[in-house]
């Protein structure tokens, strides 16, 4: 896929994360447009998965480790074509099928019920396990947030990864720097990000999170390493794509108002 078509379908994935949010009244959006670049490479080139047939057994899976950033995946799953566009505007909804965090039970598209931060990466390694015991070609992806680094169980994963040589396992690290309660560096450092990892036995790239080549090259990659997992350690900005979010940990679990909706809906190439 072109660049320009990437780049329309995350500026549309964008507009909708911050429409369902207005809607919901509730909801992250900094963390959430920090992805969406990442999203839709996984999921408009790189992944094997179908829309038509979301349980399929061959297909790739994917985890939201940061699950709060769920308006990002249904926005994309959306626009892949797993459910009406209008389900998002039920966001948060009691008995609507989009929740505040993914649910594999009730969305089709979702392959792992995400939320208490520092789970994902387990049950990526669980999936990508898994497949090597049915000698399965299936990859798994996941995306982890840089403050969920402090999580102590996310090391104990890498370790398990690292020792299992889950080369079928892609975890994407969003290096946005802020978390609900300031900078990273204020909170607990997670530094050095890929240093770390490697020590665990992993192969380690940096790139720009919003840098469709880059993403693409890191994955390219991913698939070529031999006996080690990759993590992508993806620079990002929180916030990415609207002026006034951009960089503002107060953006990490606020939702815009109709005002607010209507600026960035403007700056996101839509029509308020």
């Amino acid at each position: 896929m072109k660049n320009e078509d990437l780049a329309k379908h995350a500026a549309h994935v964008r507009r909708n994360i911050v429409k369902m949010l207005t809607v919901a009244k509730s909801g992250h959006p900094g963390g959430s447009l920090s992805v969406t670049d990442i999203l839709q490479v996984l999921y408009f080139e790189t992944m094997n998965v179908d829309a038509a047939r979301p349980d399929a057994p061959d297909r790739d899976r994917f985890v939201l480790s940061k699950g709060h950033a769920a308006p990002a995946l249904y926005a994309t799953l959306a626009e892949k074509g797993y459910f009406p566009e209008e389900e998002l505007w039920h966001l948060r909804q009691c008995g609507a099928m989009l929740q505040g965090h993914p649910d594999m039970k009730h969305t089709p598209g979702v392959d792992m019920s995400t939320g208490s931060l520092g789970q994902g990466l387990s049950a990526a390694n669980g999936m990508a396990l898994a497949a090597k015991l049915d000698k399965s070609a299936r990859r798994v992806y996941a995306v982890c947030g840089d403050g969920e680094l402090q999580e102590g169980q996310i090391w104990e994963a890498a370790m398990s990864a690292g020792h299992y040589k889950l080369d079928n396992l892609t975890v994407f690290v969003d290096h946005n720097k802020l978390q609900i309660d300031g900078t990273n560096d204020e909170v607990m450092s997670v530094m050095p990000i890929a240093e770390k990892f490697r020590a665990f036995g992993w192969n380690a790239v940096e790139i720009d999170g919003h840098d469709y080549d880059a993403i693409r090259g890191a994955l390219t990659a991913a698939k070529a390493a031999v006996g080690k997992p990759t993590v992508i350690v993806a620079e990002t900005v929180k916030g990415k794509g609207v002026s006034f979010m951009e960089n503002q940990v107060g953006w990490h679990g606020k939702a815009p108002n109709e005002e607010q909706c209507a600026l960035a809906v403007r700056e996101l190439g839509g029509e308020a």
